[in-house]
C-alpha cells in the first residue's frame, strides 16, 4: 500500500445488503480528499484506493467487521437530560460531544424521557456491510506541507475525528461528521472520512 498519497475522489456509499445510499458527494460537485497512511479513512478502503491512478473508477465492498464493526447493544446508555441543556432534542438526531480523553464522541438520540435521554454510541453504520463506488479525480504524492499538517492543501479535506468511550461531558454540539461516514465511534478509535478508522 502506498503511503503519503493524496487521493481526491467522488464517491457513493451504499448499504451493501439493501442498496440504500448512505452518503454521496456525486451530486455536490465537491470531491473529498485524504492522505493515505493517516488513518483518515477505513483501512480496507484505503488499501483498495492507494494503488489506483488518476481517472480510475472502482467499487469496494467492506464487510461490517472491517468497517465500523458489529452493532453493540451495550453502547446504548441513559444520560441525564441536564447534559443536553440548550439543545432542542429530537429523536434520531446526531450530536457530537467530547469524551473523557478529549476525543470527539458521536451519539444518536434514541428516546427522550422526562429526566433521562437514551443515546446510542454506535456509529450509524455499525452492523452494515459497506459498498463504495469511487471515481478517483487525482492520485499524487503528498507535499511536505500536507504531510506536516495532515491536511490536503485546498479543496475539502477529510479530517481525523477521534474515537469515543461511553462517558462524556456536556460539551455537545450539532454538526456533520467527517466526510464519508466519519465521526467518532463507540470504544474503537477513528473518525475521519469514509467511515473512519477501525481498530
Amino acid at each position: 500500500m502506498r503511503k503519503d498519497q493524496v487521493i481526491t475522489m467522488f464517491y457513493e456509499l451504499k448499504d451493501a445488503k439493501t442498496g440504500e445510499v448512505l452518503e454521496s458527494n456525486m451530486a455536490s460537485g465537491e470531491p473529498v480528499a485524504f492522505i493515505t497512511g493517516k488513518n483518515q479513512v477505513l483501512n480496507k478502503l484505503e488499501e483498495a484506493l492507494s494503488e489506483l491512478e488518476t481517472g480510475a473508477k472502482t467499487k469496494v465492498e467492506i464487510p461490517c467487521a472491517d468497517a465500523l464493526g458489529e452493532y453493540d447493544a451495550n453502547a446504548i446508555q441513559q444520560v441525564h437530560i441536564e447534559q443536553f441543556a440548550g439543545i432542542e432534542l429530537k429523536e434520531g438526531m446526531e450530536l457530537f460531544g467530547q469524551g473523557e480523553d478529549g476525543a470527539t464522541v458521536r451519539v444518536t438520540v434514541k428516546a427522550i424521557g422526562e429526566n433521562e435521554v437514551m443515546v446510542d454510541f454506535n456509529h450509524p453504520y455499525a452492523g452494515k456491510d459497506l459498498l463504495f463506488d469511487v471515481d478517483i479525480m487525482e492520485s499524487r504524492p503528498a507535499t511536505d506541507d500536507e504531510l506536516l499538517s495532515g491536511m490536503v492543501g485546498g479543496g475539502h479535506s477529510c479530517g481525523c475525528g477521534g474515537g469515543g468511550h461511553h462517558h462524556h461531558d456536556h460539551d455537545h454540539h450539532h454538526g456533520g461528521g467527517g466526510c464519508c461516514g466519519g465521526g467518532g465511534k463507540h470504544k474503537h478509535g477513528g473518525g475521519g472520512c469514509c467511515g473512519g478508522h477501525h481498530h
